[in-house]
């Protein structure tokens, strides 16, 4: 299988770290000139093309994960969506409780624990991947269940619907971490029936940081009420009456004081990029790629073999000074609990992959 490496930047090496940061789309630098441009012509008037930078961000987006984008409410990252749900969410409920993973990246934790919550985890020595140990753990006393779509550290993928759906059965609200996921593998918001997402785009969308986002079900928006809100949370932000505020009618609620844009230049770009490629052709070609290394490398690879529970990232037992030697032949990888995490996205190539596996095979 052929990749397609001249969306992206050129890199000298082998690039594997899409689990962590994407490479740069090509045309990036361009597309952030436009929006200099405006500003440095015509200072006066840069909120116009600020604002309109952001609305074509979210009809992106949406594109993408199949929401519309109303519903679409740019964020920092996604600690500050899920911060901000949290909040919005938590007088709804008596005591409010969440259940999450302990496999969840920390900062969710993080979150959740200073958020109001009572936090529940399902541990980490169960399958966080059946459908059924999320039905035990969800008991009559939980309120929102939070699901990460791919767990970075196994490379292990959830079925997300299945569990939102027993969530949805009890009257539980789901939200769903895709930042591991979107961009390599289908995101349907309306095909999931969730209630929450909460994604990035500095990983396999290649958008890079502060382009984070949270997509919040139309029906479930006016009921949310969120507590960090600023002159954009605002129904009309241009009104400047500081005794009357109204929230925005739309997921903008959520979204805060003097905003952002850049990062959301940039990501609307990567976002277009992706989308021409394709999500399923990605997919496509990162299923081949990690095929290539099961073959090769046998039980060193650890995340699962079965397609529909593999993520976009192969996680392979690490031996002593693997990931010195995979660096010094300019293989760019991570490693976390002693195994290394290897990403192939849309331009990484056979070739790269053979390169890969003969650095590995060679230590042993």
């Amino acid at each position: 299988m052929m990749a397609v490496p001249r969306n992206f930047v050129d890199y000298e090496g082998i690039y594997l770290l899409s689990h962590s940061i994407g490479l740069p789309v090509r045309g990036t630098q361009e597309a952030v000139a436009d929006y200099f441009k405006v500003w440095e012509s015509d200072t006066p008037h840069a909120w116009p093309q600020w604002l309109g930078a952001i609305d074509h961000f979210r009809e992106t987006l949406g594109q993408l994960i199949g929401g519309p984008p109303a519903s679409i409410c740019p964020q920092s990252n996604v600690s500050s969506a899920l911060s901000k749900t949290l909040g919005a969410l938590r007088q709804s409920f008596d005591n409010p409780t969440i259940l999450l993973t302990e496999e969840a990246f920390p900062s969710l934790g993080y979150v959740c624990e200073h958020a109001g919550y009572e936090v529940r985890y399902i541990g980490a020595d169960l399958d966080a991947t059946d459908p059924a140990v999320w039905r035990s753990a969800l008991t009559s006393d939980v309120d929102i269940v939070l699901i990460t779509h791919v767990h970075s550290n196994t490379g292990e993928q959830v079925d997300v619907a299945d569990i939102a759906g027993i969530a949805r059965r009890q009257g539980v609200i789901s939200i769903v971490d895709v930042a591991q996921s979107v961009g390599v593998l289908p995101v349907d918001v309306d095909a999931w029936d969730i209630d929450v997402v909460v994604g990035s785009c500095v990983k396999w969308l290649s958008g890079g940081p502060g382009g984070g986002w949270m997509w919040v079900r139309p029906d479930l928006i006016e009921r949310c009420t969120p507590v960090d809100v600023g002159w954009f949370s605002h129904d009309d932000p241009f009104e400047f009456d500081i005794h009357d505020f109204r929230y925005a009618g739309d997921a903008l609620r959520f979204w805060g004081g003097t905003p952002t844009v850049l990062p959301f230049v940039i990501a609307r770009h990567s976002i277009d990029a992706i989308r021409r490629i394709g999500v399923d052709a990605i997919r496509r070609h990162n299923l081949a790629m990690v095929d290539q290394l099961v073959d090769a490398l046998g039980d060193r690879v650890l995340s699962p073999a079965r397609p529909e529970r593999r993520s976009g990232t192969c996680i392979i037992r690490a031996g002593d000074g693997d990931i010195e030697i995979l660096s010094r032949k300019g293989i760019a990888v991570d490693q976390r609990r002693g195994a290394i995490r290897a990403s192939p996205h849309i331009h990484t190539s056979e070739n790269d992959i053979e390169i890969l596996v003969a650095a590995l095979l060679a230590r042993r």
